[in-house]
């Protein structure tokens, strides 16, 4: 029997690869002579590269760079893959909201500067390609401070550079170009639709998770607004529109318009990347799971990329999740046989999510006798 596990993480509690562990670990004790693939799987967010290093193989570069805010300092790093000259750079490792307490969030001043580092010391490598994983940040400055960390300049009516973060961005009104331009292709793993501007854009959708007051929202859509309309008359590029634009406070739009960049369906990306599809091919069984199973997993996520290809090959999937909030009959349609949820019905929720690991091994134990066995 060939069993492949590949689950995301069950975010703030227990990463991917860990999570994979402890259900390979419950299989080998019930089934020893099961043959087991090991996947962890992300979805562009927090712990996407170290998911990714796991899968395929990679290893970590470390980089101290600036962080969210101009004045901080991160260890923080990207995954590069040798067999295919491939880099991956996760900004939530170095512009990401979980590295700043509550009292520090503000969109008008976070930078994606640490994350244009990241990117400019991955090129040192020669890579084919960039790989910017998005998901997770604590900014809204359209990706100039990536930008302005690859060479590129920001002026305002004086020929002044504008200052870090959302609140530059109403003052630009010039676009320099660095001498020389980005030497490999990045493509961005984003799947959101959220254009730069609008009331579903940057600062209306995500400025407030950011620490972003109404008016603060008010300015950084006016800003975003603003680098939009210069990117057009200097740029002749367009980034206003693009669905996914507004993923990380603009960041993809940017990351268009300043690197030439593509952007891509995050766990498409990442199912091939990490050659699972080989995997599934000849597996009798998939276990997939992440910390709420629920209809946004049903679409564009880690466990519907997975059913997916699961169905083509008939192989058996089953999820473990913290929390299941699916009926039967939904979880079925999408190609799922069965999923287990961690937390028991009578049991609070901050003791779940105290005991995860533990609640876990017991889900990954009822699943093997239930169905494995």
């Amino acid at each position: 029997m060939k069993i492949v596990v590949a689950m995301d993480s069950f975010k703030g509690t227990i990463p991917a690869c860990e999570a994979c562990r402890i259900i390979a670990e419950v299989i080998a004790e019930f089934l020893p002579d099961a043959q087991l693939s090991i996947k962890p799987m992300a979805d562009g967010g927090e712990g996407t590269a170290r998911a990714m290093l796991k899968s395929a193989r990679g290893r970590w570069v470390p980089a101290t760079v600036t962080g969210p805010l101009p004045e901080m300092s991160v260890a923080a790093g990207f995954a590069w893959f040798d067999s295919t000259r491939t880099a991956l750079v996760e900004m939530a490792s170095a512009s990401g909201l979980q590295l700043l307490s509550p009292d520090q969030y503000n969109p008008m001043k976070t930078t994606t500067y640490g994350t244009g580092q990241l990117i400019k010391a991955s090129l040192e490598y020669n890579p084919r390609k960039v790989l910017l994983a998005v998901g997770g940040s604590a900014t809204v400055d359209g990706g100039i401070g990536a930008a302005a960390a690859l060479g590129w300049k920001f002026l305002d009516n004086k020929g002044m550079q504008v200052p870090p973060g959302g609140e530059g961005l109403a003052q630009i009104s010039a676009i320099a170009k660095p001498a020389l331009p980005s030497p490999a292709a990045v493509e961005v793993i984003c799947d959101v639709t959220n254009p730069l501007c609008g009331n579903e854009g940057a600062a209306r959708v995500y400025g407030p998770q950011k620490g972003a007051t109404p008016q603060m929202v008010d300015a950084l859509e006016a800003g975003l607004a603003n680098l939009a309309a210069v990117v057009r008359t200097q740029l002749n590029c367009e980034i206003e529109g693009i669905a996914g634009g507004g993923a990380a406070g603009g960041l993809a739009a940017g990351a268009v318009a300043f690197m030439n960049a593509t952007l891509v369906s995050g766990i498409k990306t990442i199912i091939n990347f990490t050659n699972l599809e080989a995997e599934l091919a000849d597996a009798d069984w998939v276990i997939t799971g992440e910390g709420r199973f629920d209809r946004q997993s049903l679409y564009g996520k880690v466990v519907s990329g997975i059913a997916e290809i699961a169905a083509r090959f008939n192989t058996a999937a089953v999820v473990i999740a913290g929390q299941v909030d699916l009926s039967q009959a939904e979880y079925q349609r999408a190609g799922i046989l069965a999923a287990i949820a961690c937390k028991p019905e009578n049991m609070s929720l901050d003791k779940a999510l105290g005991n995860s690991r533990s609640l876990l091994r017991s889900a990954a134990e009822r699943l093997v006798k239930q169905y494995l066995v």
